[in-house]
């Protein structure tokens, strides 16, 4: 099962959503895909999309998963990786009115670099993204303060 992270901020990810529907169709994906959809208004018959859920839930659906696809959000990105999880992100773009401004880009290609995810910049990238987790292994990520509080800083300096 793939579990798809969309946040509970009041943004919209309409893109990402429309083009895992699109793999769906051309059976690049063919496991169960599952989406906490926030604010994402989204309609499709090839995937179950739940406005929001509770942290429990969350949880349960991510210790099952197989694959978290994931905007940039550092809370979604953190929940997963902490658990070990093959994770793929993709930031809100302030270009497509998605975000305020283009700060996602900056914590998806942080994680990349570290090792614990798969950081891709544009949707037209998510098929060789998903190609490329069968063989992924992530870094682990051990909670560790100083660990988030470096990311913090190291975000801060690029800003």
């Amino acid at each position: 099962m793939i579990l798809v992270l969309l946040g509970t901020q009041n943004n919209s990810f309409q893109r990402l959503l429309a083009k895992i529907d699109e793999l769906i169709q051309n059976q690049v994906i063919q496991e169960e895909v599952i989406v906490q959809a926030g604010y994402t208004k989204y309609q499709t018959q090839n995937m179950r999309v739940i406005d929001f859920m509770t942290k429990e839930e969350i949880e349960k659906l991510q210790t099952q998963a197989a694959l978290i696809i994931t905007h940039g959000g550092v809370g979604s990105i953190l929940l997963s990786i902490t658990k070990g999880k093959k994770v793929i992100a993709i930031p809100r773009l302030h270009k497509y009115q998605e975000h305020v401004n283009d700060h996602q880009k900056e914590i998806v290609e942080l994680f990349n670099q570290k090792g614990y995810i798969i950081g891709i910049q544009e949707v037209e990238d998510l098929e060789q993204a998903i190609q490329r987790s069968k063989e992924f292994k992530p870094k682990k990520y051990e909670q560790d303060n100083s660990k988030m509080l470096q990311l913090i800083e190291d975000f801060i300096e690029k800003c």
